[in-house]
């Protein structure tokens, strides 16, 4: 690999674009008045953090968004999925179901998917130069993607700022135990995590679960005023939208075309998610060993779509280079890679081997991988947990069935 420098493809490390959680600072000397205070030395970079960096720094300059770029974004997704939805609704209303309504509910989820990346660039200040801008259209876009900005812009920020951090897992992401600490569950629990492991529950039960009911309360912010003003209001202009629409087409037409376009929307999303982070090369780390810019690289992977299915996910395939500089608007994540074409080889997955990231499910911290439960079996028994998980952490994961481990998982 050319400069400006290697890439390890499996453990190397890279500078935090993410402002809202810093890695902890080093302790500082104790000042007892005995000798002047004195701050730690930080611990010396290795070469594959210096080189993660490098490739940060190369990245940064695909930062710089363009409002004409971003208004067209929104203009080739909003107005073919408003159309699609008026055809939609047209055919239902007419009974032309199968060669009308289920063709076209597919490209109509898609085009849920992308507004949402959109949003989801809104959230991380990405989409346009001015944040009034991006809190805009994001907070218009939430109401028909059901996903409060503010709170959603909260979770998804801590999810960044600690992505392969093994002791800050919870927030924003897919709980996931080490295999010390699901040996040390109860029965009950270890069933309990089975079943939020299965392909029915991720892909079923919890975009359901998360986009009905999981977001109409800022779960874990509910003391703070703004973050449940804004989610309450998000909510109402929601029950507003639904019941104009109801009136005008009737409840049963618009249940029929929106319940299962929105399904498919949600599904697909946090499908999305699931193999961005769960699968065969992704790296994770304790602290201290964590560092923010090689587990945002090595950690994140290149999904490589189709054009097709890359068009309509906005890029987000490409993540290891968003959550590596999470600044880069979606419509130059292509840009960035084309122009330096190592990042390609870098926690690479194409949708074949994504079917598989279904059997992972346990991080073997002494493999350093994910596994699953088959190889679990092959295991030596080794009952205690070699680091102790959160105990809010631990209880979410098992508390609720399939659920609790999808905490405003987006993007």
């Amino acid at each position: 690999m050319s400069a400006p420098g290697e890439i390890s493809l499996r453990h190397g490390y890279l500078p935090s674009t993410e402002p809202v959680m810093r890695p902890r600072e080093p302790d500082r000397a104790i000042d007892d008045g005995s000798q002047p205070a004195a701050r730690a030395a930080p611990p010396a970079r290795s070469e594959a953090e210096q080189s993660a960096r490098r490739w940060a720094a190369v990245l940064a300059r695909y930062q710089n968004p363009d409002w004409r770029r971003a208004l067209f974004e929104i203009a080739v997704t909003a107005l073919p999925f408003a159309l699609l939805w008026a055809v939609l609704a047209w055919g239902a209303a007419h009974g032309h179901w199968y060669w009308v309504v289920l063709p076209l509910m597919l490209p109509a989820a898609g085009l849920v998917v992308r507004l949402f990346m959109v949003q989801h660039d809104c959230g991380h200040g990405s989409f346009f130069r001015r944040r009034w801008a991006n809190g805009l259209v994001g907070r218009i876009i939430s109401v028909l993607t059901l996903t409060p900005y503010d709170y959603w812009r909260r979770t998804h920020g801590i999810h960044h700022a600690t992505s392969g951090n093994l002791d800050r897992r919870g927030v924003g992401d897919v709980d996931t135990l080490t295999v010390a600490e699901y040996r040390s569950l109860s029965t009950g629990k270890r069933l309990l995590y089975r079943l939020s492991r299965h392909p029915l529950v991720v892909l079923g039960l919890a975009p359901t679960y998360l986009f009905l009911f999981k977001h109409r309360m800022p779960a874990g912010f509910l003391r703070d005023r703004d973050m449940w003003l804004s989610t309450m209001a998000t909510n109402l202009a929601i029950v507003l939208l639904v019941a104009g629409m109801m009136t005008l087409l009737g409840p049963v037409t618009f249940l029929k075309v929106h319940g299962p376009v929105m399904l498919l929307a949600a599904t697909a999303g946090v499908w999305l998610f699931y193999v961005q982070h769960q699968f065969d090369d992704t790296h994770w780390e304790h602290e201290p060993a964590w560092r923010f810019h090689p587990l945002a690289l090595q950690g994140s992977s290149y999904y490589e779509l189709p054009p097709v299915l890359n068009w309509f996910t906005a890029s987000i395939g490409l993540h290891h280079i968003h959550h590596l500089c999470s600044r880069i608007p979606s419509y130059r994540l292509v840009q960035a890679l084309r122009q330096n074409p190592e990042l390609g080889e870098v926690s690479r997955l194409t949708l074949r081997q994504s079917l598989g990231c279904f059997r992972l499910a346990l991080w073997d911290e002494d493999k350093g991988r994910l596994i699953s439960f088959r190889d679990l079996a092959k295991l030596p028994a080794d009952p205690a947990p070699s680091v102790a998980h959160s105990a809010a952490t631990m209880a979410a994961a098992v508390g609720m069935p399939g659920l609790a481990g999808y905490r405003s998982t987006e993007g």
